[in-house]
Formats: structure tokens, C-alpha cells, sequence
């Protein structure tokens, strides 16, 4: 049995891409824990499936109508889009309606942890970082700055390092300082304030 025979190659690109590029579009937009290889390819071949049965109506006039003959440029880029483009709508879709405030009273919010919730919003805040020692590190995040998202481990990164007074206030910027990493394992709790409040 040759794998590369036209009819498995055919079979393989038709059940497994679009559902893969489901996969990997939701791991994009949604950061998550990475599932085995194994359970990926059941996941692809269930998601390329419910990507067909939502575009069924389309594919059947599309077959009807001839325009695999009449119009080829056309019929290709209708498959383009079927395979391709078809599985990353779905996902922003799906990931728009898990979203809202109707599926949060019947469903978890897809973005697992709060740290990704935050920091993939991607506003400027004044951050107060209290380390497990009691230590506060203070500084800015705003643009030039980063936050790590799942799976890897929560990191932060603060463009600005700046000196926290004795009644907690934000009192100056190090001006020596080209910012702060700081690693989960140092962290006990962090305290954000909107930037310009």
C-alpha cells in the first residue's frame, strides 16, 4: 500500500488539513496546553468534518452548477477557501461566541488562565510585582513590553523598571535600566493600575 497514491493523498488533504489548520489557528488565538499527536489527528478529522457539514449546502450547488468545467479559476478558489480560509473563520467565530457574556453563564471562557486573559489584551498598565520574599518591583508595561503565554511559563517582561516610594506610589523611572524580567517562580502576587491613572 503506497501512502502517496493520488486517492490517499487526496483523501489525507481533504479530511486532515482543514481540520489541522483549525487546530493550529485556535492554538494561536487561544493559548492552551499542547495536546499529544495522537489526539490531534482525531481532533483534525473531527473539525475538517464539521467545517464540511457547515460549508454542505455551498459545496453541493458549487458540484450542481458546473463550475468545475465553466469556471475552474472559480471552483479552485472556492476549494482554497473551503480548505484553508473556511477553518481560521470558524475558529475566530467559535472563539468570538464562547466569548460572550451568554456562553460565559453556560461555558468556561476559552482563555484558560487569568495571566493570558490580562496580558493578551495587550493594554498599558503600572504593574506592582510582589515577590515570594515580600520584595514589590514596580515598573510600566505597555508596548515594548511582553508577556509570556501557555503553554510555556509565565515570564513578564516591563520596559521600565521604576523606584516604588514608602506609601507605595510610583516614584521615577530608573533611568539606568532598559527594564525587568521577572519569573513566575518569584512571584507571590501582582497588582495592576491603569496606565495614565
Amino acid at each position: 500500500m503506497n501512502i502517496w497514491d493520488l486517492d490517499k493523498l487526496f483523501l489525507f488533504i481533504m479530511f486532515v488539513v482543514p481540520g489541522f489548520i483549525s487546530l493550529k489557528a485556535y492554538e494561536l488565538f487561544v493559548p492552551g496546553q499542547v495536546k499529544n499527536s495522537s489526539k490531534q489527528i482525531i481532533d483534525a478529522i473531527t473539525y475538517s468534518c464539521i467545517n464540511y457539514a457547515l460549508l454542505f449546502f455551498f459545496i453541493l450547488k458549487i458540484e450542481k452548477s458546473g463550475c468545475a468545467t465553466t469556471h475552474p479559476n472559480l471552483y479552485f478558489l472556492f476549494y482554497f477557501v473551503v480548505l484553508f480560509v473556511s477553518p481560521i473563520i470558524l475558529v475566530l467565530v467559535w472563539k468570538w461566541l464562547r466569548s460572550t457574556s451568554l456562553a460565559q453563564k453556560n461555558a468556561p471562557h476559552p482563555t484558560a488562565k487569568p495571566w493570558d486573559y490580562v496580558f493578551s489584551q495587550r493594554k498599558s498598565y503600572w504593574v506592582k510585582v510582589v515577590k515570594n520574599n515580600g520584595t514589590v518591583i514596580g515598573g510600566k508595561f505597555s508596548e515594548k513590553s511582553f508577556a509570556s503565554s501557555a503553554p510555556a511559563p509565565e515570564q513578564l517582561y516591563l520596559e521600565e523598571s521604576w523606584v516604588i516610594n514608602d506609601n507605595g506610589g510610583f516614584e521615577r523611572v530608573k533611568k539606568t535600566s532598559a527594564g525587568v524580567i521577572i519569573l513566575t517562580s518569584e512571584i507571590s502576587h501582582i497588582e495592576l493600575r491603569n496606565y495614565g491613572d
